[in-house]
């Protein structure tokens, strides 16, 4: 059925956005000799959505997102010192090594073996390669495709690129916004696989993601009998998968 099945990366494949968190705190402790009642969490996401048209997505984009977050709450009074630090916290996250999700090696290897497998992911061109080679699952993956966006349109043009039609496609990953809904717009197939946390750019109002029709899984382990029930409906699988069908 699936001539092809997609991956997400970040928070699909290995944590992302816990990372992001964590120095989204350091940030805030850096600046508090500065400020009084300040939501920086609040203002460092609206400077992000701004720059998200310039810089795209990843540590770089987000590292200019705090620096200007920085000096526009202090009225540029910030030390040099101190965006230093806002460097190196970068330079951290880069640092750190690639942590893969429970038993997400054990099901890319296993669906690798009978079919053909793409990693679609957004970034940072060095950062995404860099992790990829980091998590050892490179070999498992026939494409990659690391996209500015996620969009129906960049599914259509990756689709009619690798000359798939969109009913043989499935994509799997974390977002609603990214992973799931701009798939299954253009006929595609898409299992959602839920992430502890998820970043506020990419949340979905649940009445609309209820508008799609999607399979969920509550964890990724699932994923491989849900396939083999996809392409064989007489097929048993260990624990019911959920269909999404609200309307």
């Amino acid at each position: 059925m699936f001539d092809l099945i997609a991956f997400d990366a970040d928070d699909t494949l290995w944590h992302n956005e816990s990372l992001y968190t964590a120095t989204q705190q350091k940030l805030e402790q850096l600046l508090a000799p500065y400020l009084d009642g300040v939501d920086v969490a609040a203002r460092l996401y609206a400077t992000e959505t701004r720059n998200i048209p310039y810089f795209g997505y990843g540590i770089k984009s987000f590292t200019l997102s705090m620096i200007e977050t920085a000096i526009a709450l202090t009225d540029g009074r910030v030390a040099s010192a101190d965006i230093q630090q806002i460097i190196a916290f970068a330079k951290a996250m880069i640092d750190t090594p690639t942590q893969l999700l429970e038993g997400v090696k054990e099901v890319v290897a296993q669906v690798a073996a009978s079919h053909t497998l793409m990693l679609i992911t957004k970034g940072d061109l060095l950062d995404q390669q860099r992790k990829l080679e980091r998590s050892g699952l490179a070999d498992y993956f026939a494409h990659i495709e690391i996209v500015a966006e996620k969009t129906e349109e960049t599914y259509r043009a990756l689709l009619a690129h690798y000359k798939v039609d969109a009913a043989r496609f499935l994509m799997v990953g974390n977002s609603l916004k990214s992973d799931v809904l701009p798939v299954v717009a253009i006929g595609g197939q898409a299992v959602h696989v839920p992430y502890h946390t998820t970043w506020q750019h990419e949340r979905v109002d649940p009445a609309v993601a209820q508008q799609s029709h999607y399979f969920e899984v509550a964890h990724i382990s699932e994923l491989p009998a849900l396939v083999a029930t996809l392409q064989n409906p007489k097929s048993k699988i260990g624990r019911p998968y959920e269909l999404v069908t609200l309307v």
